[in-house]
């Protein structure tokens, strides 16, 4: 038997991995001390922690076809669900621009002068501007528009570029610098407002959000077929583990010629890494909602039904504590860097200390949201 189908508890356990790892990869002990898993790929290349965004995407999308399912039927309704969906893209927004502002030291915080260098593009801000298209093609889209629209963006992002030149430069290209997303975001953004450690290109970007968007539209599909009353539970499971296997191949197939690339949203990434969230989703479909294998979900489902409030507050958190001067060995250091070289370092070798940390780190929130969910609070952002 299947659990209802406007809730899900293998995509809270889908959601909730997902935002447990993305706080572990975002909160080591030292960032010159990181597992290689645990990193980025430098720039082509596809490593676990590259996949963590685009499945968090898709779970988006999932979830737009869970909640939005009954107003697409209603077109009566798409008028106050757009203006729903960009209340909370808004929100979405602005708790990024405030990561991106808020000081790392207040004693020399300028309100106007951060504003000059803020980074504009970031995380949350690209989930923002991906949820609300994403959404608004959900309601105005058959399923075979949603569909045709994945090939169209898919297509478009490839040919822009592969084949346009890039001014100043004379050539298509894919490099860091030089391609022709990292021109358009210095062209509109300026390099004051793109990531700090790169300065001329931003992962976020503006003109890679075009496959972003892809990824949401893949999870919706998927979602929109999860829903469906009259297909059995293993049928879908087959259609989705095959649907899954393909759409990898196809990625890899396509990496040959438009490299994975996570900094980039290359198309490839999008079909290799949509592809993986399907299988694990429809993996999960299966142990938990099938066949009720669910004991071990709740640290997970316990993350994911406040992803959003711990993602932020969990970057919010490590610089308000680190503006607290601690003495160590003489030197004044954040309160969450002298927990860090005093109970992890003395302990471990260098990169399992910063590992270590990293899981101290995750489990110290999951005792905050299991308190929240004992108590029912669930902050929807």
């Amino acid at each position: 038997m299947e659990t209802k189908p406007q809730r899900l508890l293998s995509l809270d356990f889908f959601r909730g991995l997902t935002v447990a790892a993305m706080i572990l990869v975002n909160n080591p002990g030292s960032w010159s001390n990181i597992y290689a898993p645990l990193e980025h790929a430098e720039w082509h290349g596809c490593t676990p922690t590259d996949l963590v965004f685009p499945f968090f995407l898709f779970i988006v999308g999932v979830s737009i076809a869970y909640a939005m399912g009954s107003k697409r039927l209603d077109p009566s309704s798409h008028g106050q669900t757009i203006l729903k969906a960009l209340k909370r893209a808004a929100t979405l927004f602005l708790l990024g621009f405030i990561l991106a502002i808020f000081p790392r030291n207040f004693s020399d915080f300028s309100l106007f002068e951060s504003l000059k260098t803020v980074r504009i593009p970031g995380v949350l801000q690209r989930i923002s501007v991906v949820f609300l298209i994403s959404s608004i093609l959900f309601l105005k889209l058959s399923d075979k528009g949603i569909f045709r629209a994945i090939v169209i963006l898919l297509m478009a992002y490839w040919a822009l570029m592969t084949f346009v030149p890039v001014p100043g430069v004379g050539y298509a290209n894919l490099e860091k610098e030089t391609n022709l997303g990292a021109w358009l975001d210095r062209t509109i953004l300026t390099e004051a407002h793109l990531w700090k450690s790169a300065k001329t290109w931003d992962p976020e970007g503006i003109l890679s959000t075009i496959p972003a968007i892809g990824t949401c539209l893949f999870g919706i599909l998927v979602g929109v077929y999860l829903k469906k009353k009259t297909v059995e539970p293993a049928t879908k499971i087959a259609w989705l583990f095959s649907i899954g296997t393909l759409t990898v191949i196809a990625g890899l197939l396509w990496d040959l010629q438009f490299p994975i690339n996570k900094s980039l949203w290359t198309s490839s990434y999008v079909l290799y890494t949509g592809g993986l969230a399907t299988i694990i989703l429809a993996l999960s479909y299966w142990i938990i909602d099938v066949n009720h294998y669910n004991r071990f979900t709740k640290p997970f489902v316990v993350y994911g039904v406040n992803a959003i409030t711990v993602f932020f507050l969990s970057g919010l958190t490590p610089r308000l504590l680190n503006m607290i001067k601690i003495d160590f060995n003489g030197e004044k250091v954040g309160a969450l860097n002298y927990v860090n070289k005093a109970w992890f370092v003395p302990h471990f070798s260098p990169i399992n200390a910063s590992l270590a940390y990293a899981i101290a780190f995750v489990l110290f929130w999951y005792v905050i949201l299991w308190v929240m969910y004992k108590k029912n609070i669930i902050i929807k952002v």
